[in-house]
């Protein structure tokens, strides 16, 4: 439970970040567009919400983005 913080963006090396049914709240924070190596994203089943940032664009080397069953709104941002 809780929100995501936002110092996760320091964690620029990850490359897989899964967090699936952990009734998560709150939005994606923009910081995760400083995880640059992230190559797997999933959130799903959680109750994030809010618009998907546009820095998730800058994500170049992310292959596997999962972020169903949230409240998150918006389109997925481009590079």
């Amino acid at each position: 439970t809780g929100t995501l913080p936002t110092e996760l963006g320091k964690m620029t090396n990850l490359q897989g970040f899964f967090l699936t049914v952990n009734s998560l709240s709150g939005n994606l924070p923009t910081e995760f567009g400083l995880m640059t190596d992230l190559q797997s994203l999933f959130v799903l089943n959680n109750s994030l919400s809010g618009p998907l940032p546009t820095e998730l664009g800058q994500l170049s080397a992310l292959q596997f983005l999962s972020l169903s069953n949230n409240d998150l709104t918006g389109p997925l941002p481009r590079e």
